[in-house]
C-alpha cells in the first residue's frame, strides 16, 4: 500500500476541511495511506520538525500583509512554519507539489503564496481552491494526487 502525506497549515479552518473531506476521498477512492500533518499543531505543541518518510503535498492558505499583491503586499504572514517545515531536513525533495487556497475577491492575492512557495522551492502549483473548496475540487485534487503517487 503507497502512503503519501497531506501537509498543511490552517488557520480559519478552512484548509483543515478541505484536507479532511480529501482524506476521505482518498481512502475511499483509491488504496493510498492517507496521514495528515497540521504544522500548526506541531508548533502549538512545541513538537520540533521532523523528516517525513515518503512522498507529500502541501496545502497552503493565503494570508498576506496589505497592498494588491503584484507591487506590493505580497509578504507571507501568519503561514510562515509551513515553509519552514517544507524546508526542514529532506523534505523539500518528498514534496510532490502545492495546492493553494484563498479568496478569489482578493485578485491578484488568490493564491499567490503557493506561488511564491513553488518559486522558493522548485516544486509545483499542482492545483488551487476558494475558501473551503466544493466537492469538485475534492475530486479534482484527489485524481491529481492519485496520478502523482
Amino acid at each position: 500500500m503507497k502512503k503519501v502525506y497531506l501537509v498543511y497549515i490552517s488557520l480559519s479552518g478552512n484548509t483543515e476541511s478541505f484536507v479532511k473531506r480529501l482524506t476521505t476521498f482518498l481512502q475511499f477512492q483509491s488504496d493510498l495511506q492517507v496521514e495528515q500533518v497540521h504544522v500548526k499543531d506541531l508548533v502549538k505543541q512545541d513538537i520540533p520538525f521532523y523528516e517525513l518518510d515518503g512522498p507529500f503535498v502541501a496545502f497552503l492558505p493565503t494570508y498576506l500583509e496589505g497592498g494588491n499583491g503584484v507591487d506590493n503586499g505580497d509578504v507571507e504572514i501568519l503561514t510562515n512554519p509551513l515553509g519552514d517545515f517544507i524546508a526542514y531536513g529532506g523534505n523539500v525533495d518528498k514534496c510532490l507539489g502545492i495546492i493553494g487556497s484563498g479568496n478569489r475577491n482578493f485578485n491578484n492575492q488568490y493564491c499567490l503564496t503557493a506561488k511564491q512557495y513553488a518559486e522558493r522551492f522548485g516544486f509545483p502549483v499542482l492545483a488551487n481552491f476558494e475558501l473551503r473548496g466544493l466537492q469538485n475540487d475534492i475530486e479534482r485534487v484527489g485524481k491529481k494526487i492519485m496520478e502523482l503517487v
